[in-house]
């Protein structure tokens, strides 16, 4: 892997233009380079960019120190232990964030403690070929220059966003070791972007999708809320369970096809513009599976449909340590789908009706009726009792009169 003669697009041969390229970010390049220090556009911002896309956020590197970077902005903090990040804070909570360039450690400069290798690995300094070498993907670890606007490119990733293919930096037999959790990026990307997969891609997933289960639940579950937040989870899990991925990513998600369908409806939901809340996504995760463990018949109790909703919430929740707030509002949506799939004329329903989460509860339903076509009027009609009970609540009350009270002597 060659990282010392990389490919240089000089402003001419590519398409980004300062114009795309954020303010405050740009005046954080100019200052590093003003100061002597290299300053770069780096990952995923710079893919965007070339593909035609507007990016999300950007991010800087640079060969300035963290401790180099606080010195020259008044508004920065460093943030992380085991991996020093510079956060440069701007109006409205904004943050731009800077990272020194990193590269894999020599053997001799290893502690002789293995307990303390990560530690170190994420803290040495190196170039910028040796920071791209650290990164996932090719088309990730291209360099946009502000020095000269050029584009800057170790490892064949621009070649590899023409071909629109995904390579694995490295052997993806070993990178998949180093970190399970690009098996699920690889396939995020993929669909994202519609590229197509490296076979040693297939081959590496096929051979280490069982590590997944060993991966950091945090990022796991960072990662299944960025297939929501970019409308993708339908497709991304779709591929996860033809590769026999989700028991070691998702342990007791169905990934049926009906379940898969309702996640395509809620990504075209998020793509509408409603933001996505967790609560909702692990809600629509485990509809399918709740929905056949506790049919939604007269003879099943709400005593029953609240113990099973528990049984399948609860497990995922502790996994990812997720918020008890999160988990009530997810099981509330799960009970507010079984009362409408049960249909009207039950006990407590005008309380069902004024609860905070019934019209949430009804959104969820109604999607899932694009499914399963059957349940379309009973949502038709949950949604015009819905409707009618909001329009009783907001008509003005009638003011009562005062009763007057008698002057007459009390016996």
């Amino acid at each position: 892997m060659n990282t010392n003669t990389p490919t240089i697009l000089s402003r001419d041969q590519h398409c980004i233009s300062r114009k795309q390229i954020d303010s405050d970010t740009l005046k954080v390049l100019y200052r590093l380079n003003r100061h002597g220090y290299k300053a770069y556009l780096v990952g995923g911002s710079v893919r965007d960019l070339l593909l035609g896309r507007q990016p999300k956020d950007f991010d800087i590197g640079t060969d300035a120190t963290p401790n180099q970077i606080r010195k020259l902005f008044r508004n920065c903090f460093l943030v992380g232990r085991r991996f020093r990040l510079a956060h440069i804070r701007f109006s409205g909570n904004k943050l731009i964030e800077v990272a020194t360039f990193r590269r894999h450690p020599k053997d001799h400069e290893l502690p002789e403690n293995p307990d303390d290798h990560f530690h170190f690995v994420q803290n040495v300094f190196g170039s910028p070929g040796e920071d791209a070498s650290r990164r996932d993907f090719t088309i990730n670890a291209l360099f946009y220059n502000i020095a000269d606007y050029s584009v800057i490119d170790y490892l064949g990733g621009i070649e590899d966003l023409q071909e629109k293919r995904l390579s694995v930096i490295g052997d993806p037999l070993i990178r998949f070791v180093e970190d399970p959790v690009r098996m699920l990026r690889a396939i995020e990307f993929s669909v994202r972007l519609n590229f197509t997969l490296n076979t040693d891609i297939y081959n590496a997933i096929e051979s280490h999708k069982e590590l997944l289960a060993t991966a950091a639940p945090a990022r796991i579950r960072e990662e299944i809320m960025e297939l929501f937040r970019h409308q993708i989870s339908g497709p991304v899990l779709k591929q996860c369970r033809e590769l026999n991925m989700l028991p070691h990513l998702l342990a007791g998600y169905p990934g049926t096809d009906e379940s898969i369908e309702l996640l395509s409806k809620i990504d075209q939901r998020t793509a509408s513009g409603i933001p996505i809340e967790e609560s909702f996504a692990i809600a629509a995760l485990y509809l399918r599976l709740f929905m056949d463990s506790c049919p939604p018949t007269k003879e099943t109790s709400m005593t029953t449909a609240l113990h099973q909703a528990n049984e399948i919430i609860i497990p995922h929740c502790q996994y990812f340590s997720i918020a008890s707030g999160i988990r009530h509002q997810a099981r509330e949506l799960l009970i507010g789908c079984f009362r409408l799939a049960r249909g009207r004329g039950f006990r407590a329903e005008k309380r069902f009706l004024q609860h905070p989460l019934a019209p949430k509860a009804l959104e969820l339903f109604t999607l899932w009726a694009t499914v399963r076509t059957d349940l379309t009027p009973l949502a038709e009609n949950w949604k015009q009792a819905i409707s009618q009970n909001k329009v009783e609540k907001t008509r003005p009350r009638k003011s009562r009169k005062p009763r007057k009270r008698s002057n007459s002597p009390s016996n």
